[in-house]
């Protein structure tokens, strides 16, 4: 029997970690345009859209938040902490947490009976459709109908409807899930989970945020009735470096060669490499941020036609640079043609890495061409290859664009997170971020012995 309350024992967190699937769970852009959040109770958005809500407003776009219960029920035979209570505390305890995830957003509280969600349907499908309004919306973010909890399932059941009424996406968050199921439990919708990646600055927004549920993570009295309804082991499921949502999408493709092709077919330089200044300035960063003057044997992976392999050129003893299109190895090996150490060849990096050993690996504008378990694959399979002390790049456009897999953001989350390497560099703009990793943590001054 599944038994929905976070003291009670439940699958270890470190089961779900330890899943080669969870691991390998394919990316999820961040949204874009009018959000909602739904949540079922007070604590539902930070536990499973927290890190969305934080994303979200550090992009400028804060989500709508609607509550559909009062919460009161989370303490139930307690002697000190009555429903009556409970609902004002919890309510200020929303307030809060969504403050610290998106101080932008509007808090809806639709204040009915915590549990009684089936019994009021119909009322809660017309108080949701007022809440969310006749505003344009593009995405819908609710509980998942498969989470087990009655108030999740009507709730999400409703948002589901709603999503078709209105055209928008629907994104759809377990809370349940990782306490009642396994990684190889049949219910567990591993071909519909995506996975949104989190840096630690939405992990300390969702950590303080949650924290804010004092109700429900602090116990009100030594007795029982009164213990944390959500159990710390419960509460590890929430502090992931991504945040799980099930969507209706079939798993997402990575980019053909034949998009590339194309692209060469109708211009030499389709990105304009080597003629706009966003380029010739990116470059520059590129270059800047490495923290080594000089370098023994560098990979660049996606050189196009080899504007910056030349500038590479310049800071290495050996280069070794790849493409997947014939059209752009050309224009690469003939614009380093006087450099008798760079190698310039078609390779395709889903295949593999070219065997090194590599002081410095650049991935500039490629990796978000990949789905998520391909990047995975690709870090996966570059470590071995990294020499001691190795450095890698990572560079990549910040806006939406249909045709990548990812965004350069999640890009660049993903590879902070899979590297295992010390970031020695940062930076960000509105239109590029870029990460330099290392094995040797040392700053650039520590390096050239100016420190004491």
């Amino acid at each position: 029997m599944v038994i929905f309350d976070g003291r009670a024992g439940g699958t270890p967190a470190g089961i779900w970690e330890a899943s080669a699937r969870f691991a390998a769970l394919p990316g999820l852009a961040l949204p874009a345009g009018r959000t909602v959040v739904v949540a079922a109770h007070p604590d539902d958005e930070t536990l499973g859209a927290g890190g969305l809500l934080h994303r979200l407003a550090e992009a400028g776009r804060p989500a709508d938040v609607v509550v559909v219960t009062d919460g009161a029920g989370s303490h139930a035979g307690s002697v000190t902490l009555a429903p009556e209570d409970l609902v004002p505390m919890r309510a200020r305890e929303l307030a809060a947490g969504v403050a610290v995830l998106s101080p932008g957003s509007t808090v809806t509280t639709l204040g009915f009976p915590d549990g009684g969600t089936r019994e009021h349907r119909e009322a809660v499908a017309t108080a949701l459709r007022a809440a969310v309004g006749d505003e344009p919306l593009a995405v819908l973010v609710a509980p998942w109908r498969g989470d087990g909890h009655r108030d999740h399932r009507v709730v999400g059941e409703v948002c589901a409807e709603l999503a078709a009424e209105t055209g928008a996406r629907l994104l759809e968050y377990p809370v349940w899930l990782w306490h009642w199921a396994t990684p190889d439990h049949a219910d567990v919708p591993w071909d519909h989970l995506r996975a949104l990646p989190l840096d630690d600055r939405d992990l300390t927004a969702k950590r303080r945020a949650l924290a804010q549920h004092v109700t429900q993570t602090q116990p009100w009295s030594p007795a029982p009735e009164d213990a944390a309804p959500l159990h710390p082991e419960f509460l590890r499921n929430f502090d992931r470096d991504v945040e799980p949502f099930v969507v209706a999408d079939d798993l997402p493709a990575g980019v053909p060669t034949e998009y590339f092709a194309g692209k060469y077919e109708r211009r030499d330089d389709p990105w304009g490499l080597g003629t706009r200044w966003y380029e010739e300035r990116k470059r520059a960063l590129t270059l800047a941020a490495l923290p080594a003057r000089r370098y023994g044997s560098v990979l660049e992976v996606g050189c196009s036609v080899g504007t910056l392999t030349a500038e590479l050129a310049r800071r290495s003893d050996r280069l070794l640079a790849t493409d997947v299109v014939p059209a752009a190895v050309e224009a690469a090996r003939e614009r380093v043609a006087d450099q008798p150490h760079v190698t310039v060849r078609r390779h395709d990096a889903r295949s593999g890495v070219p065997a090194g050993p590599y002081d410095l690996v650049v991935l500039s504008e490629v990796a978000y061409y990949l789905t998520r378990p391909e990047l995975l694959d690709l870090v996966e399979r570059l470590r071995p290859e990294l020499a001691p002390g190795a450095t890698v790049l990572g560079c990549h456009w910040r806006h939406p664009v249909a045709e990548h897999a990812q965004t350069g953001d999640d890009v660049q989350a993903t590879l902070d997170r899979a590297l295992g390497l010390a970031r020695v560099a940062s930076y960000r703009d509105a239109d590029v971020a870029l990460d330099v990793w290392s094995a040797d943590p040392a700053s650039v001054a520590e390096r050239e012995g100016l420190l004491p």
